[in-house]
């Protein structure tokens, strides 16, 4: 299938497989407020494989936004669509990032997965026309780039965020554009380099379940922003009424 012959209808496995990523950041973070509350032992979210599932699941969402980002603007970038797109983004990450100085303090979310989408996709405009293998070289190079590009002159608090500094970085949430960056741009060598398979093709009349559990897969921002202030607000209530 040529790019410009791309279905226009929404792709309900793509959906079904961010509602799926979704599933898994939310049982996480029921992982990590169980650990909060004290019922698990610290550390069991945070380092081996917690530490591990946790990049499992933000590398499937940031390959999602590749295959995503070269779907809806592979042919030409519809710049009113994207910059809407990029404007909620930013709120969500604002918003995160307020709430969780609130609530951490100096451990607030500087620069986590919203943050990342919205960097990630602005660079990704740059790779949309490119041969999926000068993209894939791309997407190595980000990831391998603190291993060779990491420098005290990235210590300044301005360029922290870049991922390329010394310094520890404290924060309850931290994925910077390197090595971030190179799901997304694996993900949009993905889509480039398999515009011909049938994966592409949407489904005319998907059933009523697989149009019913994409649906948090459709809405994907919002759920991201309420479902930890969910989770949150049940453990409260559960300890409240002496459930644990």
């Amino acid at each position: 299938m040529a790019a410009d012959a791309l279905p226009k209808r929404r792709l309900v496995w793509l959906d079904l497989a961010r509602t799926a990523a979704l599933a898994a950041m939310a049982s996480y973070h029921f992982g990590y407020d169980l650990e909060a509350f004290g019922h698990l032992p610290p550390g069991t979210m945070t380092t081996g494989p917690g530490a591990l599932y946790a990049r499992a699941i933000a590398s499937t969402f940031l390959v999602l936004v590749g295959i995503g980002l070269w779907l809806a603007h592979g042919q030409g970038i519809r710049w009113r669509p994207f910059m809407r797109r990029l404007a909620m983004i930013g709120a969500g990450a604002a918003l995160v990032s307020t709430a969780t100085w609130f609530v951490f303090g100096p451990l607030f979310v500087f620069y986590g997965i919203l943050h990342s989408i919205a960097v990630s996709s602005l660079v990704g405009l740059l790779f949309l026309r490119l041969p999926a293998p000068v993209t894939a070289l791309a997407a190595v190079a980000a990831f391998l780039a603190p291993l060779y590009l990491q420098t005290g002159a990235f210590d300044s608090p301005w360029l922290i965020w870049t991922g390329l500094s010394t310094l520890p970085v404290y924060a309850v949430d931290f994925l910077p554009p390197f090595p971030w960056l190179a799901p997304v741009l694996a993900g949009i060598a993905l889509a480039r380099a398999s515009a011909g398979a049938r994966l592409w093709q949407a489904a005319a009349h998907p059933g009523r379940g697989p149009r019913l559990l994409s649906w948090p897969g459709r809405h994907s921002l919002f759920v991201y922003l309420v479902h930890q202030p969910l989770l949150i607000g049940t453990m409260l209530g559960a300890r409240k009424l002496g459930i644990f």
